[in-house]
Formats: C-alpha cells, structure tokens, sequence
C-alpha cells in the first residue's frame, strides 16, 4: 500500500475521537513486528526513525529508512513514515528526499524565536514536497533529563506557535516524561482538552511509556491523538532477551533471543493498537 498521508490518519482519528500510535524504530526488527501487529488488528500505524537511531546506525538514514518505506509499500493497512525529533534540518532535508513523509522538527532546545523561525522553515520545504511537521512548543518534560513531569503547555502559547509556524501537529507538555520505564505518569486531562480547543491541528503526546493504560484511553478521550511510544518497547524486549539468555548460557544465535522479543514487541504493539481504538 502507498505510503499514507499522516495528515489524513490523524484527522480521522481525532473525528473518531481514537488515538494514533506512533512507534519508534531502534532497529529493523522492530519495524517489521510493529507492521505484523498493525495488520493484525487491521490498525493505522506510523514508523518513526528518530535522529538518535541514525546516529546509532552509523549516521546512515538511506537504508534503514528504505527499509521502513519497503515495509510500508508492502503492507496491507496505512502506513505513515515519520522522522522523529530531529534537531538536524539537513536531516529533515535528507528524509523528504528520501521519501518520509512525515518529520518532527525539534527546535525545544533553540530560544523562541529562534524555534519558531526554523520550524517555519521546515515547514516550507516540506510542505513544497507534500510532507506533513511535527513540531514542540518548549520541552516535554524529561527531555535530555532537563525538565520533569511538571512542564506543562500553555495552549494561548501553543495556538500562537502552530499559526506562526504553520505545522500540522504539534507535541505538548501535559505531566509525561521522555524514556520512563515505569508507567506512574499522571497526565493533566483537563489541560488536554485547553489545548485541544485552542489549537486547529492534532495533538502529539510524548513520553507515552511512562504512562499506564488508563491514563491513555482517558488522554485519549481528552482530545489526544497521536501515541508516540518507545521506551514502552524496548524495556518489554530487553526482559525478554535477558529471560531467553538466562534461561540458555550456550545460545549464540541471535535469532533464538532477538526472535522472542520482536515477538513480544508485535504483541505488544498490537495491543496498544487496539487499547487506542477503544472507546
């Protein structure tokens, strides 16, 4: 299947009032388990590569990403290919040439005017290609271990942000946290719903793995759209590798340990699909 707008994905799920998840790719195995759990429950879902997994493989965007966008191209539900937090502007260049369609420019840790001035900018060269931008107004908490859970969005600040930016989502600080490994967040629903009313285009929250199922089915409903998780995953698929080496000092063949995690992070993501589309 062509790869699909994020655009039209996000803006039918806020008319249905579900989430859309959004998950990240650390490596290969992980994009291939979360399409497998997308077409299992016949869901939409976005692949994102971030500029922290290309630094890890080398710096080399082309062919991890032309991995991503194969797997969209063959898969049998929407598939969006996102580029997530990039602070490299020549990166979010290098992803719409190619074929991404779908980038997050992060300009948290620029002053304001700066960040809005560059976002605006990417904006412009995306949108010439017909590529959908994320931005962030301001660092979610947790991010870079500068801020905590306490940083919060304000949604006269954040409306200001998307007409002077002209992006089409934008991430917020609503009480989660950056690469939590436990699920104690407690997200602020009712500023949720502020920001939803104040701002035309969908919202993204981050730092989703901090926070438990309850808390995103309520984000949800509270005017939340599109789920981005990660730490969530690969906190489930390192217990699994180190439960699968423990258990058999001798095993040296990647596949018997990478398998059952990848197996566990389709589960996994399956589920969360499914959580999202409840209502």
């Amino acid at each position: 299947m062509p790869l699909v707008d994020i655009r039209e994905m996000a803006a039918q799920a806020a008319a249905e009032k579900v989430g859309l998840g959004a998950f990240n790719v650390v490596l290969l195995e992980f994009a291939a388990a979360q399409v497998d759990a997308a077409e299992r429950v016949n869901r939409p879902i976005i692949l994102q590569l971030s500029q922290n997994a290309v630094k890890y493989h080398g710096g080399r965007l082309a062919p991890l990403g032309k991995a991503l966008l194969a797997l969209a191209e063959e898969a049998t539900v929407p598939v969006a290919v996102h580029l997530d937090h990039a602070e490299d502007v020549d990166l979010c260049r290098a992803a719409v040439d190619l074929g991404f369609n779908s980038v997050m420019y992060d300009g948290s840790h620029l002053d304001d005017d700066t960040n809005r001035e560059t976002t605006a900018k990417v904006v412009e060269f995306c949108h010439a290609a017909d590529v959908a931008v994320e931005a962030e107004l301001g660092e979610v908490g947790g991010k870079n271990g500068v801020h905590d859970p306490s940083a919060r969005t304000n949604p006269e600040d954040a409306a200001k942000f998307v007409a002077d930016t002209g992006v089409d989502l934008l991430a917020v600080a609503v009480g989660s946290s950056h690469a939590m490994t436990t699920r104690g967040a407690v997200l602020d629903t009712d500023l949720i719903s502020a920001i939803r009313d104040a701002v035309p285009v969908p919202l993204v929250l981050h730092g989703s793995s901090g926070v438990s199922d309850e808390g995103m089915v309520a984000a949800i409903k509270a005017g939340m759209t599109k789920i981005n998780v990660s730490t969530h995953l690969n906190v489930g698929f390192t217990g699994v590798v180190r439960e699968v080496l423990a258990a058999d000092e001798k095993l040296v063949d990647p596949r018997k340990y990478i398998g059952p995690g990848r197996t566990h992070v389709t589960d996994e993501v399956a589920r969360l699909l499914s959580l999202y589309a409840s209502k």
